[in-house]
């Protein structure tokens, strides 16, 4: 792992190779994604099948590549009780967070008679992404379709790629309990492509969301503009804050939550004291070997791992905004400080008792976050992200005649004497 410290003369630097540490993929895929896409325009579901068959080792025809509602019912009624109860406890909560956010319609009449505002309105179709081979994401299912249905849209399309035709059953039971019947079973390229451009059985949406592999994140890139995406995600991260009174323990298993999703995964500590971290960086060790994904994990916690130390907890805010992670842990006796001068991460979670994991399933607000220090920039999933805005203006002529001078002023210093003379026609001049 990586150790830092603000004390040192070589930090600036030394922090300066981690921001420009590239974890992203480097596999080239953006030749290969230009045939896929191209090829799924060309030839529709003829394309799905043959790359299906290539990539998942079934075969489809066009009359089984959507799940049928009868295999969504086995599938759901195959789960144990107790996953069902915490499908539905995690799908309630997300659903009453994402209501909350529900923006409301403007309309306001200025000084001069001037009526304006804007509308909100729901997309008509959205295609959600859902990971298949190494591992299964029934939780990703409901972050991204709850949102979309508390916003109004009418048409979730889920595409799935079912390796070997093997479906998983959590997946469809989480697509259940979300609202969510028109499912696929084809994944890759192909299927954001299928979303994007439509096919004889696949109607193209307005929107992609989900997470996906490298040929995914390359196809939402490019189809963006003929749809939009939630965003190109990259590798996971997370960023702990710890005094030295936190368990080392927990603070290790946190950071190797994060370090389990996959080899680029980034987890870093802050922290005051040496000797804490030293004993986190021990836990982490100690801990490791008991994974299932231990191999995963520790190859995330070698080459990206991080504890940097700092001298105090001003320091420490600095950094967060730099680093501007996708998850930020404050964990000590009064987070709330610092979260009040924190500006830039993806989602927070205060205190002890709240682990970033927690978030991922349980807590309500969504797990869809900014990668990569976008967070910087962009925000996490929401229902915005399947809204749009429109603006309205209605003017009476007494209205149109306390602005339109200004208007024709500016259009004739533009050099476009239409646009002035189209105001000028209905002032009678």
């Amino acid at each position: 792992m990586i150790r830092l410290s603000t004390a040192t003369a070589d930090f600036p630097a030394r922090l300066a190779d981690l921001l420009a540490q590239a974890r992203e993929t480097t596999e080239t895929v953006d030749n290969a994604v230009s045939d896929i896409i191209a090829a799924v325009r060309a030839r529709g579901d003829a394309a799905l099948i043959d790359f299906t068959t290539r990539f998942d080792r079934m075969t489809l025809t066009a009359d089984t590549l959507r799940i049928s509602p009868a295999e969504i019912e086995a599938a759901a009624a195959a789960i144990p009780a107790d996953l069902h109860a915490a499908l539905d406890l995690a799908a309630t909560r997300i659903e009453a967070f994402h209501t909350l956010q529900l923006p409301q319609d403007l309309r306001t009449t200025d000084a001069a008679g001037v009526t304006m505002g804007m509308r909100w309105t729901a997309l008509d179709a959205v295609g959600l992404y859902v990971p298949g081979g190494k591992a299964a994401y029934p939780s990703s299912v409901l972050m991204n379709a709850i949102p979309a249905r508390a916003a109004g849209v009418s048409r979730i399309a889920m595409c799935v790629p079912t390796p070997g035709g093997v479906l998983n059953p959590l997946v469809l039971a989480a697509a259940k309990r979300a609202g969510v019947n028109e499912i696929y079973r084809i994944g890759g390229a192909q299927a954001v492509a299928a979303l994007a451009y439509g096919t004889a059985s696949i109607s193209p949406v307005d929107r992609i969301v989900g997470p996906g592999n490298a040929y995914v994140a390359e196809a939402k890139r490019q189809v963006f503009g003929r749809v939009g995406i939630d965003s190109v995600a990259g590798p996971s991260e997370v960023v702990v804050v710890a005094d030295r009174d936190q368990n080392p323990r927990h603070v290790a298993v946190d950071l190797l939550a994060q370090a389990e999703h996959d080899e680029a995964a980034q987890s870093i500590l802050i922290t005051t004291d040496a000797g804490f971290a030293d004993a986190v960086a021990a836990a982490v060790m100690a801990e490791l070997p008991t994974l299932p994904r231990a191999e995963i994990a520790g190859a995330s916690w070698e080459t990206h791992g991080t504890i940097i130390l700092v001298r105090d907890w001003a320091e420490a805010a600095g950094l967060i905004d730099r680093l501007a992670p996708e998850h930020l842990q404050l964990m000590g006796a009064g987070p709330e400080a610092l979260f009040d001068v924190v500006r830039h991460a993806g989602a927070i979670f205060l205190g002890r008792f709240c682990p970033e994991a927690v978030g991922d399933y349980i807590a309500g607000p969504n797990h869809v976050l900014p990668t990569g220090r976008t967070a910087r920039f962009a925000s996490g999933l929401s229902v915005y992200d399947f809204l749009k805005r429109t603006t309205f203006v209605s003017a009476t002529q007494p209205a149109l005649e306390a602005i339109g001078a200004a208007a024709m002023a500016l259009a004739d210093a533009e050099g476009l004497q239409a646009h002035g003379r189209s105001i000028g026609l209905r002032l009678g001049q």
